[in-house]
């Protein structure tokens, strides 16, 4: 038990399943009082009862407005925000992917990461401090060909980091971005899909060939990101800020 979470207030954005119901759920185990949003209604409806939630896609301004109010009523202030939302966007050659594929990827992954953290700085700093946590990529340090919208947003994610904890840490505020690699479940294995279809192989083979680009030839899992958002955010992590903590078994270039 980390008693250094307890009474923690967390927002967790695209919180309701995944990697951000993992989070919502190691802050909520730790004693700490959660706040997520998502946009899937089903995952909403079915999230635990102990959990405070808001429809809300974090790329709408008004959206965003909304929710912060949420959380103001339902914790009384924030102490930590979990940038959590995001999409996998378009697969392709950059000269055959829409505008519009672009623009909701980028709309996503790292205009909503910036419309959140505008809202919450003001909240931490009030509390006396606290801990922003970004969640960027593998690809936000290595070049993911056909997968140049993320990317880049990705890359995105971890300049915001390390400017923002520049930024705030006078006020206390520590900034950090988290790097998953392959993690476990639905939304990786339609990544592989996608780039087994635009590479012309099976998706066991191109599977292996993902995985083989680890040193530890294997997936993470949701926990994993969990344990290190908790980790960061709270006494054993509060002389870490500015950082992107790769929590990928060594994701050495991807393809």
């Amino acid at each position: 038990m980390n008693a250094s979470a307890k009474d923690l207030r967390v927002l967790v954005t695209a919180g309701a399943a995944g990697i951000g119901l993992a989070i919502a759920r190691t802050f909520r185990d730790h004693g700490a009082k959660v706040h997520v949003c998502d946009v899937d209604d089903k995952a909403l409806a079915a999230l635990d009862k102990d959990i405070h939630k808001t429809k809300a896609d974090v790329s709408s301004l008004a959206d965003v407005e909304r929710l912060f109010a949420d959380v103001q009523k339902t914790l009384g202030g924030l102490d930590v925000l979990v940038n959590n939302a995001g999409i996998a966007g378009p697969t392709g050659k950059v000269e055959d992917i829409k505008v519009e594929d672009w623009d909701r990827c980028i709309a996503i992954d790292l205009n909503g990461m910036f419309y959140c953290t505008r809202k919450a700085m003001p909240m931490i700093k009030a509390a006396g401090g606290g801990s922003i946590v970004n969640l960027s990529s593998a690809a936000g340090r290595h070049g993911f060909p056909q997968r140049s919208p993320y990317a880049a947003a990705k890359w995105g994610v971890v300049g915001f980091t390390k400017s923002l904890a520049v930024e705030a840490g006078p006020d206390k505020v520590r900034v950090n971005a988290i790097l998953p690699g392959i993690v476990e479940g639905e939304r990786i294995e339609r990544v592989i899909a996608a780039k087994a279809k635009a590479t012309g192989v099976s998706h066991e083979d191109f599977r292996k060939t993902f995985l083989a680009t680890t040193s530890l030839h294997s997936t993470v899992t949701a926990q994993d990101i969990a344990n290190m958002a908790l980790f960061v955010s709270t006494e054993p992590g509060s002389r870490i800020t500015g950082q992107a903590l790769a929590v990928d078994g060594d994701v050495r270039y991807l393809v």
